[in-house]
Parts: structure tokens; sequence; C-alpha cells
């Protein structure tokens, strides 16, 4: 009998064990959202701060009532257009925000841009600002990436994950769209890809709750 494996048995075996490299790959992503559910039942962990929890793995949150919301520590990073420019959440004061997590690697984010920029041309005269933050990409494709589909929105280039980080949501799963109110409270998270269909009628929602312009005056 001969030792070890043979060459045709190698042959089998090696795919079995890219599947199994990637079985671990989404069972750390799976933990990272366990370990978020074990701290309570409730979306967000009681608070003034937003901190991320899907509750039962959900993969489309709701943060209600409003006065339940963490409020989100302020973002920013360098224009992923400008490298003289730096972006703030603190630029949008007063507006309901979305945030889209995104790359140009990322096929989900390559399908869901033409609803992002959808609803954002549809919203944005009631004081809604789109925000992307371009995750673990190369410069010079994410810029590719935001000509070809003509997105008209700011995106921070997030090379290192470092403004990702203060959101507190799951850097593994991308896209993730995060709705902020005019507070900038987390009030809405999608772990998945949206369509202007299931998104759109939750930044209106969100943008009704109060008139434009409370919180101060809107950047030009």
């Amino acid at each position: 009998m001969e030792s070890g494996l043979k060459r045709s048995d190698a042959r089998i075996l090696a795919p079995l064990g890219w599947r199994l490299c990637w079985l671990i790959v989404l069972a750390v992503a799976t933990l990272v959202v366990m370990t978020a559910c074990s701290t309570g039942d409730d979306a967000v962990r009681q608070g003034d701060t937003f901190e991320f929890v899907s509750p039962g793995g959900k993969t489309v949150i709701f943060y209600d009532p409003p006065a339940e919301r963490g409020t989100v520590s302020d973002i920013s990073g360098p224009d992923l257009l400008d490298d003289n420019k730096t972006i703030s959440l603190d630029d949008f004061a007063g507006q309901v925000v979305v945030i889209n997590v995104w790359g140009s690697w990322c096929g989900p984010c390559r399908g869901e841009a033409a609803a992002l920029e959808e609803v954002y041309a549809n919203t944005k005269d009631s004081g809604v600002s789109f925000l992307g933050i371009d995750f673990r990409d190369r410069k010079d494709s994410a810029r590719d990436f935001v000509e070809d589909r003509q997105v008209t929105y700011p995106s921070i280039f997030d090379y290192p994950g470092r403004t990702l980080a203060k959101l507190t949501t799951p850097t593994s799963v991308v896209p993730t769209t995060l709705v902020l109110d005019r507070d900038h409270r987390a009030a809405a998270v999608f772990l998945k890809a949206v369509t202007a269909q299931e998104l759109q009628p939750v930044v209106e929602r969100i943008a009704a709750e109060s008139e434009p312009n409370r919180s101060g005056v809107q950047p030009g």
C-alpha cells in the first residue's frame, strides 16, 4: 500500500481545501454578528452611542422609536476624488445621511450603485445627503467605479477600514447601508445590497420625522 496521498487524491482534495477556507471566513463573519447579538435583545446597545447589534441575524434592521437611537461617532476621512480634501459627518449637520459601504471589487456593490444614485436624486431636495465609504479598494479602481456608474455623491477613501471601524458595523459585510436621522443617530441598517424600492420609503420616512434646517444651516 502506498503511503500518503496519490496525485489523483490531491487533485480531488485541493478544491475542498479552498472551500474549507471560505467556510472558515464565513464562520468568522457569522461569529462577528453572533457576538453582537449576544449583547442584548435590542438592536442597539443601551447608551448614547450607536453600537451595532443584529437581533436574530437580521439583514434589515430599524431603530425605533427615535429616542432610543444611538448617535454615530463623528466619522471623517480623505475624499476619494480629491487628495487635498477631508470629508466629515459634521459637513452634513441637520441632514439625514445615507452611508453606503462599498468597494469596486464587490459584485453586489456594482449592482446597487444605480439604485443608490436614484434614491439620492429623488430625496436630496428634502435635506438628505449620501456618503460612501470605499473600503479595501485601489484608489484608481474606485475612481473608475464612480465615473463609470455616474455616482454624484462623495465617498471617503478608507482602504484600512479606520473610518468604517467608527461605525461599529460588521466590516465583513459589504455592501452595508446605514441611514442616519437629522441628529445623526442610526435609524436603519441594510446588511445587504439594496433596491431603490426598499430604500427610498425608509429615507423619506426618516426625513419626514422633522423639518430640514432644524439643527442648523445645511452646507451649500
